[in-house]
Parts: structure tokens; C-alpha cells; sequence
């Protein structure tokens, strides 16, 4: 794995949010905070994101580990609804440790927070399970937006990232093989998902209900064989094998 270039890195996690009015979460549907765990082989930046998260009003940190072993030795039992995980850290690497922390808790959300910005570690990190990628050098309130936007079902990516994974997929040629018979409507969605966007600011996009999006999203997880998002956003990016057929007038 390449290591990050030499240059001062700028973390701002210590900064408060910037926003006048501090940033809180909605407690999730049982009324608990939104539990965090984070991994992160940095001490100083560890405890820095440890008191982001445990002053942040409706979120709560479950726990704070330094190397991969330790973390999937003790998240499972946490279950917590989003982690924080960095890609370079001890005893495996972070992509690896999400992919497995993906199958003991595939409910639980997981943002990879690194210095890495290449290609193929998003996309390998993406491939892993993980639902967003945002760099160190956000700013503190990048990093609770990004916790936020994932338990609303979205894709959180710093902006840098977000571009690298447009252009790389625009620069994708379509792959041989059978296509997949997406309609012109679930193509739309599956875009705009591929693009960050939840289900309700798709509904306003393409003016219909959210449950109409929602349901649209399940049909192309059961087309595209996948369970996540971010799994459907990969597939989207790596394949593009998909055929838009006209939209069903009864669905669209």
C-alpha cells in the first residue's frame, strides 16, 4: 500500500464546528443516540475524534480502538450504527477490516476517515462495505455531516473524492456482458444515488414520493444482487453494463 506523501497533514477535528449553532443528531427510532465506534491508530487525532462525537448532542461513542484485531474483537457485541475507520492501522488494513466487520454487522455503517485519496483505495474501500469517504482534513463539522448523512441512507464523500470517483467513472468504458435491465426510472435513481443524494432529495429531484424512491431502490438492490448503497453505487461505477428500458407506467 503506498504511503501518504510528507506534507503537514491538516487535521481540524480539534476545532469546534463552525457554525454558530452547534450541529446535533436525531436520536434514532428507539429514542438511543447514534452510537460510533472509531479505529484510528493516531493517539492524538483518536482522542480528538472521541470528544467530537461524545460532546455532539444525540451521538454517542461506543468505543475507541488503535489497531483492526482489537476493533473486530469487540465491535460486534457494541453494534454501533456507524464507524469511523481509518485505512492504514495495525494488524490489518482498514478495507480488510471493514469487509469483515461488514459480515459480523452488516446493520452497521462504516465512513473510512484517511489521508489516502487514490483510486484504487476508494474503490477497494467501497468494494469492502464501506458507505462514505471522507479525508483528515475535513473540518470537525464535515465529519459529523457525513455520520448524519449516512444514517439517512447517504453516501457521504469529500468533495476532492467525489470528484476522483466521477471522473474515474466517466472514463470507464462499458464491460461486455449481459446487461443489466434497469428502467429508465430506476437508471435515474440509481444516479442520483451514485451522486450522494438520499431518497427524499431524489424525490424532490425527479418530483415523486419518497416511498415511490424507496421502492424503486429495493427493486434495483434485488437487480443488481446487492444488499447496501454503496454496494449498488460500486456496481454502478465498475460495471455500467446497465440498459435503461421504458419505465413501467404503473411504477414511474
Amino acid at each position: 500500500m503506498p504511503k501518504p506523501k510528507d506534507k503537514p497533514m491538516a487535521y481540524s477535528i480539534d476545532c469546534p464546528p463552525r457554525p454558530q449553532e452547534p450541529l446535533s443528531v436525531p436520536p434514532t427510532a428507539d429514542g438511543q443516540p447514534t452510537s460510533v465506534g472509531i479505529v484510528e491508530d493516531n493517539a492524538g487525532l483518536r482522542r480528538s475524534l472521541v470528544r467530537l462525537i461524545s460532546h455532539t448532542p444525540g451521538m454517542c461513542c461506543v468505543g475507541s480502538w488503535s489497531d483492526g484485531p482489537s476493533a473486530l474483537a469487540q465491535l460486534p457485541a457494541l453494534k454501533p450504527k456507524v464507524v469511523l475507520m481509518d485505512i492504514n492501522i495495525p494488524g490489518m488494513s482498514g478495507i480488510e477490516c471493514t469487509a469483515r466487520l461488514k459480515q459480523l454487522c452488516p446493520a452497521t455503517q462504516v465512513i473510512i476517515v484517511t489521508v489516502y485519496e487514490d483510486n484504487e483505495n476508494i474503490f477497494r474501500a467501497l468494494q469492502a462495505g464501506a458507505c462514505g469517504y471522507m479525508l483528515k482534513r475535513a473540518f470537525s463539522e464535515k465529519i459529523l455531516e457525513a455520520i448524519m448523512e449516512v444514517c439517512s441512507g447517504g453516501v457521504p464523500m469529500s468533495s476532492d473524492i467525489a470528484r476522483k470517483v466521477i471522473h474515474a467513472f466517466q472514463k470507464t468504458p462499458p464491460q461486455p456482458g449481459n446487461p443489466v435491465d434497469l428502467t429508465k426510472r430506476e437508471a435515474e435513481i440509481l444516479e442520483l444515488v451514485s451522486q450522494g443524494l438520499v431518497n427524499k432529495e431524489i424525490g424532490d429531484r425527479l418530483n415523486i414520493s419518497y416511498w415511490t424512491v424507496k421502492a424503486h431502490v429495493r427493486h434495483i438492490y434485488e437487480k443488481l444482487h446487492v444488499r447496501t448503497r454503496s454496494e449498488a453505487v460500486v456496481k454502478f461505477m465498475s460495471d455500467n453494463t446497465f440498459s435503461a428500458s421504458p419505465p413501467h407506467p404503473l411504477v414511474n
